[in-house]
């Protein structure tokens, strides 16, 4: 029997979430409704007593001070339609699951297999009689359709004994799991066609090499003495498309490349990864010599640098933006948890620490019409920020550093940067941490969820442009609270030596996990119906590729398992032998004692062919534009900082816990009140040591438009100006890259392919060339690169962005500088010189003109001027320090003086500027390497000493008077304004959201 408990607010209680939902209903969709209130439906399928769903609606499932529960009758009254939403069958409920969780508990007894709790929420809407309304609503803004289902029913409808009809979501399948074996002896159009029906992401080429792989009599042979044949098993299939993806397999990185430049000349690049990604690692490393510090670079789950003698960092960023564009909530929350994991399942397991996230989104105000299958950007941003906001403050780990990027070509796809970072030891039992092998003999075991269909072909989904036919069981919602309770027993198990190697079942779920541990040995032999599931009625080939969450595999010594099985059972997570790791050469995997995949490891992980692209670069006939001087720069500082990519993002960074662990030095947000944007992060992770890690990060899309090479120079450039503004070491820090790119494969649906191979290609020598002048190794990163929407004649690609992440270290922590001016009479300096560079600005885009002088990076002088900027730091000479990015001067000025709540006085007439600039040109000049910094008058000659012969300019001071007052030829005053409007201007776009 199924119970229905829906629980409410009692009379007199303010129903804050509706009243939150009813003023979004408004500025979502123009609907102004009288009332909207809120009521949480529990729906119990299993076997209780009266008195046992009695004791469960009074105790856990409702609070008796402000609300009532009812059983199985309604609670709504006083509205005009109800509207309710819940999950479709087989999504994760992570609050069913602890409803469920908390009725075993009080009642003492174990839910069966098919019983289950089902969470729905009913929206009770007053000021609306008409019920096409309400489904739009519904559809467009209180339910995702792919995750989600509703029921809409008027006030006359709604059955005043029963209330809404009982409706239990379970996942019933009545399909006996089979094996289906694909004939592969077919035509090349069959080929594709069973590739594009099966969503295997697969080319015509890759097609053609697994069908003379199968056709070769030895494999036939081979495969035949375990009972298979001249076909491949869909879990064969499956197994190969995952492993082959772009998304896994990195084929456009990893692709022989063709390059031809402006000027004509040729060269083949034999795979963007080795040769300038390995490549400015290696020689980076050997410079150092005895001073390298990377411990695991390219080999794991993330990089690992030390930190300490005794403690290492563990850094990764992922991307999750295929998933955030169907799902925002869910995609994200998957993200974050994701990436998590990676951090966890590094070396032999690290524990989490930090979180940082970086979002590009379409403006949430943006009026256009929006192609099929395209979420609102408002939409996208509230989901992406709830769902990253779920997945680390329910973790317990801080997100202290991130930022959101704007620009209408991220209404195509949405980009979702996560990143985590986490602590080792250096030596755990007599050997390096970060050091992991499985062992022939090893058991498989899996711990933590269970497996479903969620996630089934996330991996091959993510490898393609968005379209009709994108796959709903891609979506994913990851569990925090289960994924917690698996990491915690997972550290005491690494710290007991219960295990030898472990990895994260991400993209591919068991496929890749267990596809890429049998690596260290060569094989394995794994039992598919060993797997515990969410319901039944999966398939083999469902069983092992399917991407559920919260999930890692491991290889557990003989010796060990019975140990390990029983500290998981004491600790409530669940983990389950299925099978072992063997040197047989084969990809084995077993469905009820029968052989369902026999793959040579060697084909799976090598037998894939070698792209080749075309590339080639051509420059744009860019000008700059001819604008005329402004009448008033009061007023267009003011709309600087109101800009979407300028303006404050407290709103979203107030949702996000940066307190939890007690170790945040340096916060996202600082100043007199702390409102004021702070650089980057100082994070102190040991109460005994007072070393802390800094976390930065550079990203500038809108210079791709240009020239992606100075895009990708100008995003280094900004990742360490950020890093050393609050005082990390610029000689101990290392970079992750993180490419997000539009579709580089010239085609018919890209045209232009060509030219996308060939910024791909400048982004990633200027990724070799600065990282390699500045010192900083690359230590992890990722690629994304099929961001665009096609459907129909309509298609839209994201301009290339490259997220350049930041880690490293300073040796104390209290000697970390923050952004905000701190008392009247500090000097004002800047450090760098002021070109003409406006291409591509924020002053040109307010002005809709993208010009041709794009910011360049002088690696050399901004290397010594950061070197220096640490000395003065060490020695307590600089009192604040603020990087000039998006605005530029006139930008870091302000956002200086309203952060302190002091004013500014400067004079342009002492900046070191190209000769000719006018004054707004100056103000606004996106020149790189540039930093601003405040000093006490007593530490002047200090200051001055040490930069001597560098460009530093002594611009003014801090004033008493909250005023920003800048000045120029012959003192006239360009800009005077109150602090307390720019920081109106500053606060206002985003404050609502």
């Amino acid at each position: 029997m199924a119970w229905r408990i829906v629980v409410g607010l009692k009379d007199g209680v303010k129903d804050a979430r509706g009243e939150r939902v009813r003023r979004e209903i408004k500025e979502h969709l123009g609907y102004d409704l009288e009332r909207v209130q809120t009521l949480d439906v529990y729906t119990v399928d299993a076997e209780l007593s009266d008195s046992e769903v009695e004791q469960a609606a009074a105790g856990p499932f409702s609070d008796p001070v402000i609300q009532e529960a009812a059983i199985n009758r309604p609670l709504a009254s006083g509205f005009d339609i109800l509207v309710e939403v819940g999950f479709r069958p087989g999504v994760t409920d992570n609050t069913g699951r602890t409803a469920k969780e908390a009725i075993q508990y009080i009642t003492g007894r174990r839910f069966s297999a098919d019983e289950g709790v089902y969470t729905s929420t009913q929206y009770l809407l007053t000021g609306l009689k008409d019920k096409e309304v309400a489904e739009k609503i519904a559809k467009d803004f209180l339910a995702n359709g792919l995750i989600q289902r509703w029921t809409i029913l008027s006030a006359d409808e709604l059955d005043p004994k029963t209330g809404v009809p009982v409706t239990v979501p379970k996942v019933v399948s009545d399909s006996t799991p089979t094996v289906n074996s694909i004939d592969l002896n077919v035509s090349d159009e069959q080929l594709l066609d069973i590739s594009r029906k099966g969503m295997l992401a697969l080319s015509l080429e890759e097609m053609q090499k697994i069908q003379q792989h199968i056709a070769d009599p030895q494999v036939v042979a081979i495969r035949e003495k375990v009972g298979l044949g001249a076909e491949l098993t869909d879990v064969e299939i499956e197994a190969l498309a995952q492993t082959w993806s772009e998304h896994c397999k990195h084929k456009i990185f990893s692709a022989k490349i063709e390059y031809e430049d402006e000027n004509g000349n040729k060269e083949t690049i034999d795979s963007l990864f080795k040769t300038y990604i390995v490549g400015a690692t290696r020689d980076i490393r050997e410079a150092m010599g005895d001073d390298d510090f990377c411990l695991s670079v390219f080999k794991d789950n993330a990089g690992v640098i030390e930190f300490t003698d005794d403690w290492s960092i563990v850094f990764k960023v992922e991307t999750h933006n295929s998933p955030s564009a169907l799902d925002p909530y869910g995609g994200a929350l998957t993200g974050i948890v994701g990436v998590n994991r990676d951090g966890v399942g590094t070396g032999m397991g690290a524990r989490l620490i930090f979180n940082t996230d970086v979002f590009c989104f379409a403006s949430p105000f943006l009026e256009k019409e929006l192609p099929p299958r395209l979420l609102h950007p408002r939409r996208i941003f509230e989901g992406v920020v709830e769902g990253v906001e779920h997945g680390g403050n329910k973790s317990g780990i801080p997100t202290v550093n991130g930022s959101i990027v704007f620009d209408e070509r991220f209404a195509g796809k949405p980009l979702v940067y996560c990143g985590t970072a986490s602590i080792m030891p250096r030596m755990l039992n007599g050997k390096p941490c970060h050091e992991k092998k499985v062992q022939v003999g090893d058991h498989i075991v899996m711990c933590g969820g269970r497996i479903g269909k969620d996630g089934i072909h996330g991996a091959t989904f993510s490898s393609e442009e968005l379209h009709e036919g994108s796959p709903v069981t891609a979506v994913q919602i990851g569990d925090p609270i289960t994924q917690r309770k698996m990491f915690d027993f997972l550290i005491i198990a690494r710290d007991r030596g219960l295990y030898s190697s472990f990895t994260d079942n991400g993209a591919g779920g068991l496929s890749s996990s267990i596809g890429e541990m049998a690596e260290d040995t060569g094989g394995f032999e794994m039992h598919l119906d060993r797997a515990p599931l969410k319901y039944s009625g999966l398939q083999p080939w469902e069983i092992l590729i399917s991407e559920a969450q919260e999930r890692m595999s491991l290889a557990v010594p003989p010796e060990n398992l019975d140990a390990f099985i029983q500290l998981a059972k004491d600790m409530d997570v669940e983990a389950t032998d299925l099978g072992n790791f063997t040197d047989s050469g084969y990809f084995h995997c077993l469905y009820e004692g029968k052989t369902v995949s026999y793959l040579s490891m060697e084909f799976l992980h090598e037998g894939v062919p070698q792209m080749v692209i075309p590339a080639k670069w051509q420059l744009r006939n860019l000008s700059e534009p001819e604008l005329a001087a402004p009448q008033d720069l009061n007023v267009e500082l003011q709309k600087l900082l109101g800009r979407l990519n300028i303006c404050s993002k407290e709103s979203v960074v107030r949702r996000y816990d940066h307190e939890v662990q007690a170790g945040t030095v340096i916060k996202p947000l600082v100043g007199v009140a702390n409102d004021g944007p702070s650089d980057a992060a100082v994070f102190r992770p040991m109460l005994d040591s007072f070393a802390g890690v800094v976390v930065s990060h550079g990203i500038c899309p809108n210079y791709s438009d240009i020239d992606t090479y100075h895009m990708m120079a100008c995003a280094i450039d900004e990742g360490l100006r950020n890093y050393v503004a609050v005082g990390g070491n610029i000689d101990h820090v290392a970079g992750l890259d993180n490419f997000c790119w539009c579709d580089p494969v010239k085609s018919e649906k890209t045209p232009d392919g060509e030219y996308k191979a060939a910024q791909l290609v400048r982004a990633n020598k200027a990724l070799y060339d600065y990282c390699v002048a500045f010192g900083v190794p690359l230590i992890s990163g990722k690629d994304s690169m099929k961001n665009d929407y096609q459907i129909g004649d309509t298609k839209i690609s994201i301009p290339p962005t490259v997220l350049f992440s930041v880690i490293g270290k300073m040796a104390d922590a209290r000697k970390a500088v923050s952004m905000d001016v701190k008392r009247p009479d500090d000097l004002v300096y800047l450090l760098g010189d002021t070109h003409n560079e406006l291409g591509g600005s924020e002053y040109y885009e307010e002005k809709g003109a993208l010009g041709a002088n794009v910011p360049k990076v002088d690696a050399a002088s901004a290397l010594l001027r950061y070197r220096t900027l640490n000395k003065a730091q060490d020695e307590g000479l600089i009192a604040s320090c603020h990087d000039l990015s998006d605005g530029g001067l006139a930008v870091a000025l302000a956002e200086k003086a309203f952060a302190g709540g002091y004013g500014i006085k400067v004079s342009l007439n002492r900046v070191a500027a190209d000769a000719g600039m006018r004054e707004d040109q100056i103000l606004f000049s996106e020149s790189q390497s540039r930093l601003l910094v405040t000093v006490h008058p007593e530490n002047q000659a200090a200051f001055e000493a040490l930069f001597k012969g560098q460009s530093c300019q002594h611009l003014g001071k801090v004033t008493i008077q909250p005023e920003l007052l800048v000045s120029g030829e012959k003192d006239k005053i360009l800009i005077s304004t109150p602090i307390d409007l720019l920081k109106e201007a500053w606060q206002a776009p985003l404050r609502e959201m």
